[in-house]
């Protein structure tokens, strides 16, 4: 959590108490996070509190572009060494070009075929105490204009060293703003450069992992099914191997399974080759859930099975709401 000489380091002349005196807090900073995540009850309906999407009126956004570099998901430790911004002008994010754009064919077939041909993956032939992962994503948290018309998050990479335990270290990198259209970005330029000047204190460079049970995925179809939460439906599935992927280093048994498991989920439709958007030559699935006007996206390894990507889209318009890129994973006896 930010102390007090830390926010009005950053809010810098922004900081509309700056002269006052800050006592200690009557209600802990954990505390509040967890009235914050609890339900309530409002007129004999249960109701969620959003934790993901930030709304600024006009009233806060100058304060808020000035702060904007610190924020973060909730639960989740600062970004190395955060930047302004304005650093940086941002990119408009285009969405993945599918081989099969229009009417494409159930995925069943091809993901079955592609389960019975992958290969090693070269971290298959690997030892090591550590999991690794070099992730990049954006969409978590989104900021959004108070008409609800303009968006912008900030991409962030992560590297992450974990034990079988849930010990080890992770590195956290701030990126550049990225935009789902023109005109979020022309926006949010507009209030960054009339934002107050900030200057931030690096966190530190490695923060410690806890430990935590990490149970390794199984290979076990029925299983596997279970920890999909394939009873749920297409998108919880793709939601679960996005976790899996991230978490874990997968094996190639466990990669086959995951992908037949996938050909016997109802809604999955086969798009063909795709690029990622690290320039990776993948193949790809989606699922449309019409419901809540979203599309999910995972984009596959060719070779050996491993999910290289994996993207939420709005339908109506087409457009970005988040993604997953896996750069890199293995195992290793060295962490940094």
């Amino acid at each position: 959590m930010f102390g007090a000489e830390r926010t009005r380091t950053l809010l810098g002349p922004a900081d509309p108490a700056r002269n006052a005196a800050v006592g200690p807090p009557p209600v802990s900073a954990r505390e509040l996070i967890d009235r914050a995540s609890a339900t309530e009850t409002v007129a004999g309906r249960r109701r969620v509190h959003p934790t993901r999407r930030l709304v600024l009126t006009a009233g806060t956004l100058a304060v808020a572009a000035g702060a904007v570099a610190v924020l973060q998901p909730l639960g989740e430790r600062a970004p190395e060494a955060p930047r302004g911004p304005g650093d940086a002008a941002g990119l408009v994010l285009v969405p993945v070009a599918y081989q099969f754009d229009a009417d494409p064919p159930a995925a069943g077939p091809q993901l079955r075929m592609l389960a019975d041909k992958i290969k090693d993956a070269a971290y298959d032939h690997q030892r090591g105490r550590y999991m690794y992962h070099h992730t990049k994503v954006w969409g978590d948290p989104v900021m959004t204009s108070a008409d609800g018309r303009h968006h912008v998050a900030f991409a962030g990479a992560s590297k992450v060293w974990q034990a079988a335990d849930g010990t080890g270290s992770q590195i956290n990198t701030q990126l550049e703003p990225q935009y789902p259209d023109q005109e979020s970005r022309d926006y949010w330029q507009r209030a960054f450069d009339s934002r107050p000047a900030v200057e931030g204190t690096p966190a530190p460079a490695m923060i410690p992992l806890p430990p935590q049970e990490l149970r390794p995925p199984s290979a076990v179809p029925a299983e596997l099914r279970e920890l999909l939460k394939v009873e749920y439906g297409a998108g919880a599935a793709s939601k679960e191997v996005s976790t899996l992927y991230g978490r874990y280093v997968v094996p190639r048994a466990t990669r086959a399974a995951v992908l037949r498991v996938l050909a016997d989920v109802p809604g999955f439709r086969w798009r063909g080759q795709v690029t990622d958007r690290a320039g990776r030559n993948g193949v790809a699935v989606t699922f449309d859930d019409r419901e809540h006007d979203a599309q999910s996206l995972l984009v596959f390894d060719p070779t050996t099975g491993e999910l290289l990507a994996d993207e939420r889209l709005t339908l109506s318009p087409v457009r970005i709401s988040s993604y997953q890129v896996i750069l890199d994973a293995g195992w290793t006896d060295r962490v940094g």
